[in-house]
């Protein structure tokens, strides 16, 4: 089992102060192997606080982040491959199909998305969509209204993903759990003798270190 958290879009502190009190007090340091962030960090004080939550924080550059940020990354936690982009290269923003096109280009089981500051995980095309929305419910001019403060805990299990999206509604914290199952003709299964997922590396090869960004 590997648990990684799914965040974004927290513009701090341009658009807001600071992440809700009642996430902070969910995001206990020790628990989770690994951040996956859709970008729009924003500052180097909210950096440094992911890394106290995991160490292998991996972000992507937001539209609105000004580090050297990597446009997109992938990873992989077989038989599962991750890939995580901000979404601003999305067009029409948040289009199934379009992001499908993104997946089957990064080849990816999984795509991680942000941009849109809206949560939502959906299987389409085979594949699994993610995107966390904001952690803040930072504004956003795609469209009216407050959005609402939201991150994701994926529990990848083999090839299982069991998603929780945990969102900030009326002051109270409510969770939801999606899950995506690979299609088992689309993989093999590992050696007897290979490593368990409990015992795979919390920092893959294929992630360059973040820790030089600033």
């Amino acid at each position: 089992m590997v648990l990684v958290l799914v965040i974004g879009d927290l513009h701090i502190p341009h658009r807001i102060h600071d992440l809700p009190g009642k996430f902070k007090k969910l995001l206990v340091p020790g628990k989770i192997q690994q951040i996956l962030c859709t970008g729009n960090v924003c500052d180097r004080e909210t950096y440094e606080y992911l890394r106290t939550v995991s160490p292998d924080v991996n972000v992507v550059k937001g539209d609105y982040d000004e580090t050297t940020f990597p446009m997109s990354i992938t990873v992989t936690h077989a038989p599962i491959r991750i890939g995580v982009i901000h979404g601003h290269q999305c067009m029409p923003t948040g289009d199934l199909d379009s992001l499908s096109a993104i997946a089957r280009q990064m080849d990816v089981d999984v795509l991680i998305s942000g941009h849109t500051h809206t949560f939502q995980a959906v299987e389409y095309d085979g594949r699994f969509f993610v995107n966390p929305g904001s952690a803040t419910g930072a504004w956003t001019g795609l469209w009216n209204g407050e959005p609402t403060p939201s991150f994701a805990l994926m529990d990848i299990q083999g090839p299982v993903v069991v998603t929780y999206v945990y969102q900030l509604i009326e002051g109270e914290v409510r969770v939801e759990k999606i899950e995506y199952r690979k299609d088992g003709d689309n993989f093999k299964e590992p050696p007897r003798n290979a490593a368990s997922p409990q015992n795979i590396p919390s920092s893959p090869s294929t992630v360059q270190s973040q820790q030089n960004v600033w």
